[in-house]
């Protein structure tokens, strides 16, 4: 009985822990878990908030130079990697480029010559672009619109690839600040003060130019100047006559064409023909001596006619890779002087004994 009592007295006593509900504790840990949560967080707006108030850091991408290798120190002015605004040049952006401009006169071949240029996939030569007024109004604007060209912003039909190597333009020596061309009838006092309004006008600041931004000048003129003076008379009468099917073509691209052309035979005014020969001449040697100090080459449209291999010259003073070039365009007047000049005679007596008598013989065969 007595252990039974001593029993009852111990279960008694003896009290144990109740069981932890385990819901309780999930609750806890999650709360414990939220407040760090919100804590972090906190933590990481006040240091964006910091951030953002701060001034802004710009990060500018520098894109490495184009270099030049293997190239004369007296060459490095005439190459040039353009940026042009219009277009990206892409994987040709280090590409170099040089600058060029013909300088010649009214049919002495230029616009044969500039097709030929044209043949070639790295050349980009662009024509007449000051015959457009605005262009050639005074210096600022003559330069504003070389930069563009050089710049290789100035698209024309002869823009070529991002690829171009060389680009460039045709300039008329005789092109007037307005548009068109001196008559040959003209005294030669009033050609002087006239023709001086184009080109040469401007040609310190053109020359400057050129020095400074690496233009090289090619110049093509016509040996012959009494074969040039038929030349743009018969152009004359046809912007008038319309032989072609009623129409004015200065180049043609068929030798039908040209035979069509070339039946026409002009009369010379013998009065003026010496003045005119002298002032002609007289420009180029003026052109000649404004431009001497530039990087440039001469040549003549009989010698190229003659012996055409005178373009790989050409491709290299350019630095282009040379290519047999090609022209569509037919010569007009093949003939002998003799035979497309309506009053050969008179032409014959006016400049026998002059220094151009010559002109009355220096022929070539096509």
């Amino acid at each position: 009985m007595a252990d039974d009592f001593c029993d009852f007295t111990k279960d008694t006593f003896i009290l144990k822990p109740p069981k932890k509900s385990p819901l309780l504790l999930r609750m806890v840990v999650l709360l414990f878990a939220m407040i760090c949560g919100i804590y972090i967080c906190s933590i990481c707006l006040k240091q964006i908030g910091s951030r953002s108030s701060g001034p802004l850091v710009t990060v500018h991408v520098v894109e490495r130079p184009c270099e030049t290798t293997n190239v004369d120190p007296s060459e490095k002015t005439y190459i040039h990697f353009p940026k042009p605004k219009t277009f990206c040049r892409a994987e040709c952006a280090c590409n170099p480029v040089r600058f060029f401009a013909i300088f010649s006169t009214q049919r002495s071949g230029s616009g044969w010559f500039e097709t030929l240029l044209n043949s070639h996939m790295n050349i980009s030569s662009n024509g007449e672009i000051f015959s457009v007024k605005v262009r050639k109004s005074n210096a600022s604007t003559i330069l504003e619109t070389l930069d563009k060209l050089y710049d290789l912003d100035l698209l024309t039909s002869a823009s070529k690839n991002e690829c171009t190597t060389a680009v460039g333009l045709k300039w008329m020596l005789n092109q007037l600040s307005y548009d068109g061309f001196l008559s040959l009838d003209c005294c030669c006092d009033t050609v002087y003060r006239r023709w001086t309004l184009g080109l040469l006008q401007h040609h310190e600041e053109i020359v400057e130019y050129f020095k400074r931004r690496g233009v090289s000048a090619i110049f093509l003129f016509r040996r012959n100047l009494l074969r040039r003076m038929v030349s743009m008379l018969a152009n004359s009468y046809d912007q008038n006559a319309n032989l072609l099917n009623g129409t004015h073509k200065s180049h043609v691209h068929s030798p039908k064409e040209a035979e069509i052309l070339a039946s026409y035979k002009p009369t010379v005014n013998t009065t003026t023909l010496i003045a005119n020969l002298k002032q002609i001449r007289g420009m180029t040697a003026n052109a000649l001596e404004y431009f001497k100090s530039t990087r440039h080459m001469i040549l003549f449209y009989e010698d190229i006619i003659k012996n055409q291999t005178m373009l790989n010259d050409v491709q290299d003073f350019l630095k282009v890779p040379r290519m047999d070039l090609h022209s569509r365009q037919v010569k007009i007047h093949k003939a002998p002087l003799s035979l497309q000049v309506e009053n050969w005679s008179d032409v014959e007596k006016a400049l026998k004994g002059t220094p151009y008598e010559s002109f009355l013989h220096a022929d070539y065969k096509i």
